[in-house]
């Protein structure tokens, strides 16, 4: 069945094919090649939601983006909240309704995929209009790279919506051919259902290209959804067009009222009419194309209101052909209806002061679409001869063309799009077939133009009118979408509330989904007449991106679910999935945390894996430990100031734990450095600080020290180390390094040897970060998996257990090792740590060293690193919990509650039998033995403040 308001014939959508969709409960049809919108206005249903503050009904006002009214919930095939009707193309199985204020996020996981992709290209053309089609067949034809994008599905911009001619003939044939020729031109990149949301510097575009059948009819679903283009140009022309802008009037925000020229791009381009009775409001020429369209079209035009007292007589005489009352000088003043407008209310010249209509068509002229130019901080100048701001001073790199620049020609002129071209072309060194001797690429040369009375013909210029006095200022809607009115900028005026931009955020004005296309420029001149400013001194708001509504899902791109932060992995990190290891996020490495049997909880897992470790052998994947090799001549000094103590006097075949500190003296990350020579080391650094740290490195070597002669390369991921841990740890590297004497006495603590297996290089280290016996071995990536495979193999008869990082965390709090980030703060000196020790003496400078003389960095009520145990033996402080002083009552104290510092790190110890923590404390050093109080769910635990090393103070561990 034919839909009530579609044309007989007409339109550019494929009468031949049906499609089903649903709108609220309603199962409805349209075309391919509809919008949602065009196919809602095709079933006579004006009114899609309510208004987000005051509830009241709101119908399209525009075609496209612009529109303020039509936002829609897309419920299937997936749910999409706050979309424009007038940009969701039709599709078969389409279910979608009204959104009264606000949408709803989907509750499932969106499917579709999302991504994004690069393109440097010579020009880049935004708008695939007459302007703009010319521009890139100019360009095309020099052989210069072009990419030419357009937000509609199909070429044409204005011209979709219009029964004009280029050349003598259908614009349309016109545009038709254009396309084709630019479909031969290899270095052409046409996009279409593509909008360009932000400019940036250097050339820098981004545009969103929507691809599949959920907003498209011509890709298959099985590509990705949208894609953000990120394209890089050497010239950029805006061929963007131009928005018409509403008059503001009382209750103008009833469904059927609408811009005029929209409704002439509903009945052209969809076969759709608007309504069956208009009144047409105007103060310009250009609404009466669209009235005449309409009436050719069987709408009837009960009147046209003109506030101008002038019409050219052109257009009288056409009007008067077609049987069409014009009111000159007059306004409409209000409306009528129930939902939907059934009456105008006018003053002015006689005639009757109400007007039936079923729709009411709007213009108050045009406004240059200049947002690409301004958000690359182009500066815009007010045109009184349009009531418009326009692009002012030039923009490198910039052009500006058509009615984006206020060029507003007969239809068929494509002049500025062509000459401005050849200009661009001509600068950036192509020879173009047309010379040219002038531009209007710009606001200043279109200027010129004007000053030798070489603008373009054009339509009379109309009257600015921003809004009707008459009426309610309450009902007068300045921004439809926000039911922000005159009365609220009145408002804010009041308030003493004068520049556009505060403004905007006092009324919310030019904030909704339309981000002001329509309405900001209004808000401006309604502000400047109730300040009695001229508008130019006003300005408008700050265009920003995006131009329109980006969804977050395609910024994202494929970074989302596991794919939202890079993951890395080691070369065995299937042998950890295998043996069922729970896994944690460090430094974006997948690090084994434990590794659960059967029944175990992670304190358990834990536990057994502590004791394991202590009483016989453990192996731990410590492959991700930053890895930094540093080279040359000059290595020995650089390592000297960058570390707190000396690394020049370490022995080739050595190894020396070392602090590096920030210029005020923190610690920024610990590790340690092994001599593999006399000119190269190699630095192991924190697993999460190994990228800041070659950073800092780099920094100091290229700004500070660029004198000495030093390289550095990271190699995390080249060499995978694995410890082997506790006392069994000597007969296990043993085993499989057979050549390797893995005595105390040929191979003491702190040293590293080389060795082979099955001839691959292996170099093995004594360092131990549990307190235990233990030996690190290290191989490339490549035989890390045979190696470690070999060693758990070996270790089998010795009852090894694989561990992960929360027993390493353990292991190494009992011993008092502090973890940089977690027992630190940006505040921690090493003599906090109680590491004075790992400071030298010796050396004239190093970094932060003078930060150690400062009076606060020697204050003995510094925050200090101490351990602490609760004394009810049994509790696990909660890491992050204050640290308070004795509270004679055993009350907590009312606050303020002077704080003596907090924990940093608490665990369940296997050795001790018992709880216990690390924390920063005020004076923690001269506190050991004190009691003090931890508060925990309104009671206050009891701690003993200790000495970090909680297990094996004197060490004797570590030689086994």
């Amino acid at each position: 069945m034919t839909a009530p308001m579609r044309t007989a014939t007409g339109g550019r959508v494929d009468r031949d094919s049906t499609l089903t969709f649903t709108f609220g409960d309603r199962e409805l049809t349209g075309h391919r090649g509809d919008t949602l919108a065009s196919a809602l206005l095709a079933n006579g249903i004006h009114q899609v939601t309510t208004s987000i503050k005051l509830g009241r009904p709101r119908g399209f006002t525009a075609a496209w983006a612009e529109d303020t009214g039509g936002l829609v919930q897309i419920e299937a095939p997936f749910p999409e909240p706050m979309l424009l009707a007038t940009t969701v193309e039709l599709f078969d199985g389409l279910v979608a309704r009204g959104i009264p204020g606000q949408g709803r996020l989907a509750e499932i996981p969106d499917t579709a995929k999302y991504d994004a992709t690069h393109v440097h290209t010579d020009v880049l053309i935004a708008g695939a209009g007459p302007s703009g089609l010319a521009a890139a067949l100019t360009a095309a034809r020099t052989g210069a790279r072009v990419v030419l994008i357009d937000e509609q599905s199909e070429a044409g911009g204005a011209l979709l919506g219009t029964t004009d001619t280029i050349d003598g003939r259908p614009a349309l044939d016109w545009v038709a051919d254009a396309v084709a020729e630019l479909a031969t031109y290899p270095d052409v990149l046409h996009l279409q259902r593509t909008t360009a949301f932000g400019h940036y510097d250097d050339g820098f575009v981004l545009a969103l290209e929507r691809r599949t059948d959920h907003l498209g009819n011509d890709a298959p679903a099985a590509i990705s959804r949208q894609r953000v283009w990120r394209i890089r140009a050497r010239h950029i022309i805006v061929a963007a067009g131009a928005h018409e802008r509403p008059v503001v009037f009382s209750d103008n925000d009833r469904p059927g009222i609408m811009l005029a020229h929209s409704a002439r791009t509903f009945l052209h381009r969809y076969g759709v009419k608007v309504g069956q009775q208009a009144v047409v409001f105007t103060t310009n020429d250009s609404a009466y194309v669209a009235a005449f369209d309409l009436h050719a079209a069987g709408v009837a035009i009960n009147a046209i209101v003109d506030a101008r007292t002038e019409i050219p007589q052109r257009l009288l005489d056409a009007c008067a052909e077609r049987g069409i009352t014009v009111r000159p000088g007059s306004v409409v003043t209000g409306t009528r209806g129930n939902g939907r407008v059934s009456h105008a209310l006018v003053t002015g010249t006689s005639g009757p002061p109400v007007l039936a209509c079923d729709v009411l068509l709007v213009s108050g002229g045009w406004n240059p679409a200049v947002h690409l130019f301004s958000q690359a901080r182009g500066q815009l100048r007010y045109d009184e001869e349009l009531g418009a701001f326009v692009p002012g001073a030039p923009l490198d790199g910039v052009s500006v063309v058509g009615a984006a620049n206020g060029v507003f020609s007969t239809p068929g002129d494509i002049s500025d799009g062509r000459e401005t071209a050849n200009t661009v072309l001509t600068e950036l060194g192509f020879e173009t077939r047309t010379a040219t001797t002038r531009s209007l690429s710009s606001a200043g040369a279109l200027a010129e133009a004007r000053s030798r009375n070489e603008r373009p013909e054009q339509t009379t210029p109309g009257l600015v009118l921003w809004r009707v006095p008459e009426g309610d200022p309450t009902t007068q809607f300045v921004d439809v979408q926000r039911d922000a009115t005159v009365a609220d900028i009145a408002r804010a005026i009041g308030a003493g509330i004068r520049s556009v931009e505060h403004i905007k955020r006092y009324t919310t004005i030019g904030t909704a989904h339309d981000q002001g296309k329509t309405s900001g420029i209004i808000a401006s001149g309604i502000t400047a007449e109730l300040l009695g400013e001229p508008i130019q001194a006003l300005g408008t708001t700050t265009f920003r991106p995006p131009y329109t509504p980006v969804a977050f899902a395609a910024l994202a791109g494929r970074s989302r679910g596991h794919l939202f932060d890079p993951e890395r992995i080691t070369a065995v990190h299937e042998w950890h999935v295998a043996r069922g290891a729970v896994f944690e996020d460090v430094g974006m490495w997948k690090r084994p945390r434990y590794y659960p049997l059967p029944g175990e909880d992670m304190d358990a897992a834990v536990l057994r894996e502590c004791a394991a470790v202590r009483g016989g052998v453990g192996i731990l994947d410590g492959s991700t430990l930053g890895k930094i090799d540093v080279q040359g001549p000059d290595a020995a000094v650089f390592l000297d100031m960058l570390y707190t103590n000396m690394m020049s006097t370490l022995k080739v075949g050595m190894i020396r734990y070392g602090v590096m500190c920030g210029v005020d003296g923190m610690v920024i990350d610990d590790g340690t450095v092994m001599r593999l020579a006399e000119d190269r080391y190699q630095v192991f650094t924190t697993t999460g600080g190994a990228a800041h740290i070659l950073d800092w490195m780099e920094e100091w070597l290229q700004t500070e020290w660029p004198h000495l002669k030093v390289r550095m390369t990271s190699v995390t991921e080249q060499w995978h180390t694995f410890p082997i841990v506790g006392p069994k740890s000597r007969d296990v590297v043993g085993a499989v390094f057979a050549d390797l004497d893995v005595s105390n006495d040929a191979f003491p603590f702190m040293a590293w040897r080389d060795t082979t297996f099955d001839g691959v290089h292996i170099r093995v280290g004594r360092v131990s970060f549990s307190g235990e016996l233990a030996y690190e071995v290290n191989v490339t990536g490549w035989h890390a998996q045979a190696v470690w495979e070999k060693l758990i193999e070996a270790g089998e008869r010795h009852g090894i257990t694989p561990y992960g990082t929360e027993t390493m965390h353990v292991l190494r709090a009992e011993k008092g090792y502090p973890i940089i980030g977690q027992d630190t703060d940006g505040t921690v000196t090493p003599q906090d740590l109680g590491m004075s020790w790992a400071v030298s003496k010796k050396k004239p400078d190093f970094i932060g060293k003078r930060s150690f003389t400062r009076a606060e960095n020697q204050n003995p009520l510094r925050k200090q690193f101490v351990g602490l145990l609760p004394t009810d033996a049994t509790t696990v402080l909660p890491e992050g919990a204050q640290v308070i002083e004795f509270a004679a009552d055993g009350e907590l104290p009312p606050p303020p509650v002077p704080m003596l510092g907090h924990v940093t790190s608490s665990y369940q110890s296997a050795e001790l039998g018992r709880p216990f923590g690390l924390a920063l404390v005020q004076g923690g050093h001269a506190r050991i033995g004190d009691t003090l109080h931890v508060p925990l769910d309104g009671t206050l635990v009891s701690v003993e403040v200790t000495s970090s090393v909680l297990v094996d103070p004197e060490g004797a561990r570590r030689d086994g």
